[in-house]
């Protein structure tokens, strides 16, 4: 890593160094809210986006341009992944995500395969070096993957659930199916993310969207000890962002789990996030996105107060609690980065 990135604000909040101002980057910061995006993705699928790496870089680059973002993340998706493991994938406009071939006869967790190659989600890795090479010298690139739990789920329930009933019932009655499915993802997730790494991002963020279904006692014995073993396998090779969101009764599961940064959502206060964690771990959070819809003069009250609960600790990232939503204002969403480097300054 050049001198540049390592002395990014992004890098050494990470590391929980004194910065100039907090960094802040936005989840989702290139999606449908930007006309820029929209630009590019009414000529194209949503998979195509993901899957033309030249397309993928120009929406990355553009989004963090726009914002003043402290870091880029990579465009893509959680789920591509499951495509060479044996998951049957589908984008159906008004809808997201359909898996055609969910597991949920018995004995369906032995038709995924455990990746022992990324070879084809290269465009992934054809992406990162593009972006990489592009960036400003001194603006780091998160890549990024589906936690074991999340990347399950949808596995089972075929697409989003309210209840994750499919998903539970197997973690229940079948303990050994659970585990080899828990482990195929650890397996695979592990290695595409060491290859994103491999191809010039700096950081990574795990994401688990969908953990906060599960009670503190379900998550200790179905999911922890699988979360924990993927962020061991990787953490050597490049800082880990551990993101769960919408159940803080987990949050000291989370810090079992491990990573370098934790990401919380706004269900807490940062500063009792801070109190659970301790301080040998950076965080990144917290606002409500939907205080993006707020008047301008609310917006930004709102951003301090998040900056008021860090209360000028070395290790703070900005971000919100989840990603944008497409009807956002881009303005709006410009100014939260703004007032973050403002009022952040110290």
């Amino acid at each position: 890593m050049n001198d540049a990135l390592q002395n990014s604000r992004f890098m050494k909040a990470v590391r929980r160094e004194p910065v100039d101002t907090t960094p802040v980057w936005i989840m989702r910061q290139a999606g449908r809210y930007l006309p820029e995006y929209m630009a590019v993705r009414s000529k194209t699928t949503f998979i195509e986006l993901c899957k033309t790496p030249e397309l993928a870089c120009e929406v990355t680059l553009s989004a963090q341009r726009i914002l003043n973002a402290d870091a880029a993340i990579l465009f893509a998706d959680l789920l591509p992944i499951l495509e060479p493991m044996g998951i049957d994938l589908e984008y159906v406009k008004g809808e997201g995500p359909v898996i055609h071939n969910p597991l949920q006869e018995p004995g369906a967790v032995d038709r995924l395969t455990a990746l022992d190659s990324v070879d084809m989600l290269d465009y992934v890795f054809q992406a990162v070096k593009l972006i990489r090479s592009e960036l400003p010298s001194n603006i780091p690139l998160l890549g990024f993957a589906g936690a074991p739990f999340t990347l399950a789920s949808y596995c089972i329930e075929g697409g989003g659930s309210k209840n994750y009933v499919h998903t539970k019932t197997l973690m229940y009655n079948d303990a050994g199916a659970w585990n080899a499915l828990m482990s195929k993802l650890v397996d695979s997730v592990s290695i595409y993310l060491k290859a994103q790494i491999a191809a010039g991002c700096q950081a990574v963020q795990v994401f688990d969207s969908w953990a906060g279904c599960l009670s503190p006692a379900d998550y200790r014995e179905y999911v922890l000890p699988h979360t924990k073993r993927l962020i061991a396998s990787v953490i050597d090779d490049a800082p880990v962002i551990n993101f769960l969101t919408g159940n803080p009764a987990l949050l000291p599961l989370q810090k079992e789990a491990g990573g370098t940064v934790m990401g919380v959502d706004w269900r807490v206060q940062l500063d009792d996030a801070w109190k659970t964690f301790g301080p040998e771990f950076a965080i990144q959070g917290n606002m409500d996105p939907v205080s993006i819809y707020a008047e301008l003069p609310i917006l930004k009250q709102r951003v301090k107060d998040v900056l008021d609960a860090a209360g000028g600790r070395p290790g703070h990232i900005f971000n919100l609690g989840h990603g944008v939503m497409p009807d956002m204002n881009p303005d709006h969403v410009k100014a939260v980065v703004e007032y973050v480097h403002e009022l952040g300054a110290r």
